[in-house]
């Protein structure tokens, strides 16, 4: 129809959008407004928890090289989005992560030997203890946003001033489950943050061939809720929105969708994933030089609050730390076939029950002859 310019429709958001930074990329402040209101001992301890991630990913690495631990999607480049986001949250709100966000579970609460003994497929790492409001890592991609916008509409009906947040990345936008969560979250008012941590693949595939939007966060203007974009690797814009985006939420107001600009600096997990295939050594050392420790770092020595003596004794507590709950996750039972068999049917099908006998006793044989040895 003559007088309609589509194109001009298509970009209207796209002429609009800024991305919240904080600091650039040398430490420096570039937007005092946004300077979230912490203690430089607040700040100290931010970056203290981004150190604590990158020794965990480098740590959980060997392990599971040693074939110590099970499962992992490493972790190192999105200390920023992930720990700025989790260090504006309260301990009652509630935190529905994906398989890459255990930094954020283990920080709300989560012993760190379970998170271990979630990798490894052991059921005691779904264990959580009532009064720690969390689910599991989530598998399927998108499926936490659905998760998430029930478990913000039940807080909203019972009363609750605390939220509940939940994370993909930009793969996760492209499911039905994503636009089903911010849809719903939206339509019935729900104090839900949704952050998509926008790393730039979707295990091998890029960003640019997921979606025409110029960005990821604009999605949410369909589902008619408020969204921003935030540089991800800046763990002070990632605090000072995240925080912002929480008392929204939990005035009532409805839900938030937070796109972070990230990027992971090793593989999609080690589960023999290899992005030297899909991304070039130039795109990651232009993203290695945006490195969100670095960053910070670097603000923090300006400031006289951090020194290399400092980082080397607070990474030799981490790994303590590590050593320890490793020690606590090799020590949980060895899980039986019988006992998986078990953990599937609440009520146990008669053809379950015969396998479930089966492996019993051939268990029980086993352990009488090692008994014996």
């Amino acid at each position: 129809m003559a007088g309609i310019d589509f194109d001009k429709l298509k970009n209207i958001v796209d002429d609009k959008f800024e991305t919240v930074r904080v600091l650039d990329n040398d430490g420096n402040v570039v937007n005092k407004d946004l300077f979230p209101d912490l203690s430089d001992e607040q700040i100290v301890e931010l970056f203290k928890k981004m150190v604590w991630s990158r020794v965990l990913n480098e740590r959980s690495t060997k392990l599971n090289r040693q074939g110590r631990l099970g499962f992992f999607a490493p972790i190192a480049g999105e200390e920023a989005s992930q720990i700025g986001s989790e260090f504006a949250m309260e301990k009652e709100d509630y935190i529905l992560p994906a398989y890459r966000d255990v930094p954020q579970l283990v920080l709300h609460g989560l012993p760190l030997y379970k998170a271990f003994l979630w990798s490894r497929g052991h059921v005691d790492g779904n264990k959580y203890p009532e009064n720690f409001n969390a689910l599991p890592p989530q598998i399927i991609i998108g499926a936490q946003y659905v998760q998430a916008a029930g478990i913000a509409l039940g807080l909203k009906k019972k009363g609750s001033k605390n939220v509940a947040y939940t994370y993909t990345g930009d793969g996760g936008t492209s499911q039905g489950d994503f636009f089903e969560g911010i849809n719903f979250a939206g339509a019935f008012k729900a104090p839900a943050i949704f952050v998509v941590q926008n790393n730039g693949y979707a295990i091998s595939v890029p960003r640019a061939k997921q979606t025409a939007a110029k960005t990821l966060a604009q999605k949410g203007v369909a589902a008619g809720i408020p969204f921003v974009q935030v540089d991800g690797m800046d763990a002070l814009a990632m605090y000072s929105v995240m925080k912002a985006a929480r008392e929204y939420a939990a005035a009532g107001n409805g839900p938030v969708l937070i796109e972070t600009l990230t990027y992971r600096f090793g593989p999609h997990t080690l589960s023999g994933d290899d992005p030297k295939r899909y991304r070039t050594a130039e795109e990651e050392q232009e993203w290695k030089e945006k490195d969100p420790l670095i960053r910070m770092r670097t603000y923090l020595d300006k400031k006289g609050l951090w020194s290399e003596e400092k980082e080397k004794a607070w990474t030799e507590e981490v790994n303590k730390e590590i050593d320890e709950a490793m020690v606590l996750t090799e020590k949980a039972p060895k899980q039986k076939v019988s006992e998986y068999l078990k953990n599937v049917f609440v009520d146990t099908p008669a053809t379950i029950q015969e396998q479930i006998d089966k492996y019993t006793k051939k268990e029980a044989e086993l352990q009488r002859q090692w008994m014996k040895n």
